[in-house]
């Protein structure tokens, strides 16, 4: 049953610009009971704990989204090199997202640069990246400018191959990832969408919530329509690799399906993919365009809660697990930039996947840290969130 209570909550009327408190009252759900309850079980990030092997960037632009800019370039890298855009998820850092996801390591091995995008408690308390907000997730606004002024400056001062320049990232982060790939796709030759969400999918708190649940979409041609209209780029479009927990309770895997049919409509590819396998727990699908390139593929993994599929020992390891990164036995790390090629990768058959083996689901660190925080411009849902927060209902 649920139960309704009575906030007290402050909001800029905006009609008189003066600060007021109105009650309001708020049903509360079970699934948001049981997300009170969970709150306080996985705040902690990966970043506190782990090392850290990047550098600071400054003087990259007017930073509008009041991001921090933090990058690695392997010694003796060569001019001309890729650059990878590693965008990290919710409660977590830029450098505890690379030990996790082993980028780093990769990027010594294989010599291609990295820029990791960082947010900032002012902005987000949970330092999640701002996907549902519209300043945010516009071509020249906010944070989706930001990162793009970080890709300028790096390519710059790294003599950055501009046709290899790609960007990934987990939960918050993909769906960051699906913005920099919609608004800026003649940036980038390829993007990676880990337990992400499609862009345009949120413009307010209460959507955030209702998409991560996978409720509420607009078709797969309006979501095609929307990366269309948000840049004025006619093609070719980025590679996409999308990645998805069968088990994940945080990001509904729906959200995966209708990443992978939007991009399928804008590469203008069939209903069925070219190829198709299921092997180890891992269902993996693959589209080709009319080259015979594959410029679209999508992995379900059997059981895998939320987060960055790793596998850390054997043949391959790459990362480190803990919170939100997963061994499961197959990198995500590696078969994305293979897919980019950037490396080779461990094919998916000679992955040990067992699902039991997987970290457990995590629900509210990154499910509830979705808030408006800092300066940015209050929404009544905003102040809902933000009240049910400081109420102890929602971390």
């Amino acid at each position: 049953m649920q139960q309704p209570f009575m906030l007290h909550v402050r909001y800029d009327t905006r009609a008189d610009h003066c600060r007021c408190w109105r009650p309001i009252m708020v049903q509360l759900s079970s699934a948001a009971a049981q997300m009170a309850r969970l709150g306080a079980s996985s705040r902690s990030g990966i970043g506190g704990v782990a090392p850290d092997r990047l550098s600071d960037m400054t003087d990259f632009g007017s930073n509008p989204g009041a991001l921090s800019a933090r990058f690695y370039v392997p010694a003796g890298m060569a001019a001309g090199a890729p650059l990878v855009v590693v965008l990290h998820g919710c409660t977590q850092t830029a450098g505890g997202y690379d030990h996790g996801a082993g980028w780093s390591q990769l990027a010594d091995e294989q010599g291609f640069a990295l820029l990791f995008p960082q947010q900032e408690r002012a902005n987000n308390p949970n330092l999640c990246f701002n996907w549902f907000s519209p300043v945010d997730a516009r071509r020249g606004s906010g944070e989706a400018l930001s990162i793009h002024q970080m890709i300028v400056a790096m390519r710059a001062r790294h003599r950055i191959d501009s046709d290899r320049i790609f960007v990934t990232g987990l939960s918050a982060g993909g769906a960051m990832a699906s913005i920099m790939l919609a608004t800026y796709p003649e940036v980038f030759a390829g993007g990676a969408i880990i337990a992400g969400l499609p862009f345009g999918a949120a413009r307010s708190v209460p959507d955030a919530f209702a998409r991560m649940r996978g409720d509420g979409y607009p078709s797969d041609a309006e979501l095609a329509a929307a990366i269309r209209h948000a840049s004025g780029h006619k093609g070719p479009w980025p590679r996409i690799s999308v990645w998805q927990g069968g088990g994940d309770q945080t990001v509904a895997p729906s959200n995966a399906e209708r990443i992978v049919a939007s991009w399928r409509i804008l590469h203008g590819l069939p209903d069925e993919p070219t190829q198709r396998s299921a092997t180890g727990g891992v269902r993996h699908e693959c589209w080709s365009n009319a080259d015979g390139e594959a410029v679209l593929e999508a992995y379900n993994i059997a059981g895998m809660g939320h987060g960055t599929p790793l596998r850390t020992t054997g043949p391959g390891g790459c990362g480190a697990s803990g919170p939100f990164m997963l061994d499961v036995g197959l990198s995500s790390t590696r078969q994305i930039a293979q897919f980019w090629g950037l490396g080779e990768a461990i094919p998916s058959e000679d992955a040990d996947i067992d699902p039991d083996k997987a970290a457990p689901f995590e629900p509210a660190a990154d499910a509830s840290a979705f808030s408006w925080g800092g300066t940015r411009p209050a929404t009544v849902g905003a102040v809902i969130t933000d009240a049910l927060r400081s109420a102890g209902l929602l971390r």
